[in-house]
């Protein structure tokens, strides 16, 4: 997961992971002690309606924080309680999910659209075709999108998705190929078509890539009255 490059004393703002389709309330704040490994670090105990909040190792919690002009995300359980001279500090297992939202001012919607996917570093079947996966879109806005599918990635990997062709061919869009990076994964409940939910920002090459995949959002946008 890599070291954390985050000063002592720097203020987290702290939430309750929510479920899948549900924004995140953070309404806590607790403040970085020190990271003890990649893998953990330690944060103040949080307060709520006037109380230490209690330590629950089955919740999972949001930390946010910025970092110049982002907006990072870190995930993970409470561990262990820590006593430091007279201070407590929660110890936070780390889960592999580090968000970063780059402030815009475009709106992820909310629509679902067919998708294809596969790793960038894609190998030919027995027949020499390049296997694809089929996913659908929870949202999409021009910069990334949130992706339903049955396949787990880590949080780094590169993926090539391919967004469907809307409309007719007088009046529409055609199909996307777009690249997008792996900001986070979750499960979904059982008993759904899909496995799990994953975070995608997308990488443009050029100008004209960025222009075209805002010129299709656009259409979305349009064609779902959205």
């Amino acid at each position: 997961m890599g070291t954390l490059d985050i000063k002592r004393g720097t203020k987290m703002q702290l939430a309750k992971d929510a479920a899948v389709g549900q924004e995140p309330v953070f309404n806590m704040l607790s403040t970085f002690n020190k990271e003890l490994d990649e893998s953990a670090f330690l944060v103040s105990i949080p307060m709520l309606d006037g109380k230490p909040l209690q330590a629950d190792e089955s919740q999972k919690f949001l930390f946010r924080y910025e970092e110049g002009e982002e907006t990072r995300i870190i995930a993970g359980y409470v561990d262990d309680v820590i006593k430091e001279g007279i201070r407590r500090y929660w110890k936070i297992r780390r889960v592999t999910e580090n968000r970063q939202f780059i402030k815009r001012i475009d709106v992820r919607m909310k629509v679902e659209l067919p998708v294809k996917f596969m790793q960038d570093t894609w190998e030919l079947n027995s027949q020499g075709e390049i296997e694809q996966e089929s996913g659908e879109t929870m949202d999409i806005s021009n910069n990334g999108l949130a992706v339903y599918m049955n396949r787990w990635f880590e949080v780094g990997e590169t993926c090539i998705f391919t967004l469907p062709r809307l409309g007719n061919a007088s009046e529409g869009m055609p199909s996307r190929e777009v690249v997008g990076v792996i900001c986070w994964e979750r499960e979904m409940p059982k008993g759904g078509p899909f496995r799990f939910v994953t975070g995608i920002q997308l990488r443009f090459a050029n100008t004209d890539e960025k222009v075209k995949m805002q010129e299709y959002v656009a259409y979305v946008k349009k064609r779902y009255k959205l």
